[in-house]
């Protein structure tokens, strides 16, 4: 054989070697590609009520993933109902039951405190109830359901915490219902936490159903106090239901959902929260299988109340301290801003250096809300 012919064969035999490899997806040029760089991700778990954040003065980018150089990841499309969607939410009934008063407390100042149960989902849902001495106005007592914020369902009791903001409303001519969310002290069910399970939202509607019923209290005249995570619960019963007159949040969680994952953090404290057994994996489980915000903004609008904050049932007054470290003041500013775009009547009260409980300006910011209640639940056509 020649030495011509030798290179042709051999070149012939290489042309086709590469072009079998190539068809197994194994040709090479030059040297074989890096994997694409992935950035770590942020493992991001369910903040308690009272977990300390650091607030964040402007929104942050959130990191970027690069993709993967062997696989794409399509998040599962949007559920067409939702358990936490709000439209879902509207299309179920919230009738509450009869309010049955199981004890007599020891008595306020001008009003009798009972230890009542009514029923939320076939669930037993105790509360402190409160009410006026004397006779009712025509039509009934006005009446506010109080929605308190985050407490270990453990440590939770009836009749402790949040006893001067019961006091003071009770005090000013209120029927006031202090709920017990759904596993809090001796109401039945699980505490499922407020923010990746409708239970509380629930427990919250059908207090205002119950009170429709009570037979002292004016059921055109309802309205609605929350802190915390009972901001959140209070913002999204306004936009559930049309039978909250009027709203008063002091330090809600009342940002949309992506606000709440990019810019609510954990803080290092000396004693960590006991964990909240059924709430943690939320925010996990809902980007996996809908995606980020960024990804899959339909679904997370969706389950936001500020998305609907142009259908509210009423007026608004917020509260927020500047020192607040568990709950940043730009989520009560971002509220305020979406009510006044929809054209809604609006209050945003800031008090300087003050912490999340609004401490040191209590009697200032409950002079407000009395206010406010006053306004439109006593004055108000």
């Amino acid at each position: 054989m020649t030495g011509n012919l030798r290179i042709l064969i051999r070149g012939m035999l290489i042309l086709w070697f590469t072009g079998l490899l190539a068809g197994c997806g194994l040709a090479f040029s030059g040297n074989p590609p890096a994997p694409a760089e992935r950035l770590p991700a942020q493992e991001i778990t369910n903040l308690p009520d009272n977990i300390p954040a650091t607030p964040t003065p402007s929104p942050q980018p959130a990191a970027t993933v690069l993709p993967s150089s062997t696989a794409t990841i399509t998040p599962t499309p949007t559920p067409t109902q939702h358990p936490m969607f709000i439209e879902a939410m509207r299309q179920t009934p919230y009738p509450g039951s009869e309010i049955v008063i199981e004890e007599e407390l020891e008595r306020g100042v001008n009003y009798s405190r009972l230890y009542a149960y009514y029923h939320s989902e076939g669930l037993k849902i105790y509360g402190l109830l409160t009410i006026p001495d004397g006779d009712p106005p025509p039509g009934g007592w006005p009446a506010i359901v109080f929605n308190h914020g985050y407490i270990p369902p453990a440590q939770y009791r009836t009749t402790e915490r949040y006893v001067a903001y019961v006091d003071a409303l009770a005090r000013s001519g209120y029927v006031v219902f202090r709920i017990d969310y759904r596993g809090h002290d001796r109401s039945e069910g699980t505490a499922t936490g407020a923010y990746g399970n409708p239970g509380y939202t629930v427990d919250v509607l059908n207090a205002v159903g119950a009170l429709k019923q009570f037979d002292m209290v004016n059921p055109e005249r309802i309205g609605m106090w929350g802190h915390s995570l009972g901001g959140f619960l209070t913002l999204r019963a306004m936009v559930i239901s049309p039978d909250i007159r009027a709203g008063v949040i002091w330090a809600g969680v009342v940002a949309p959902y992506p606000d709440m994952l990019s810019r609510w953090r954990r803080l290092p404290g000396p004693t960590p929260t006991p964990p909240f057994t059924g709430s943690r994996s939320w925010r996990r489980a809902w980007t996996e299988l809908y995606g980020s915000p960024e990804e899959n903004p339909e679904f997370w609008q969706a389950i936001s109340a500020n998305s609907f904050v142009h259908e509210i049932s009423g007026p608004v007054q917020l509260h927020h301290a500047t020192g607040d470290a568990d709950v940043p003041l730009e989520f009560s500013q971002i509220l305020y801003d979406q009510l006044l775009a929809a054209g809604k009547t609006a209050e945003l009260y800031i008090y300087e250096g003050d912490n999340h409980n609004i401490a040191e300006n209590f009697s200032a910011a409950m002079l407000h809300t009395i206010r406010f209640f006053d306004r439109y639940l006593k004055d108000g056509d």
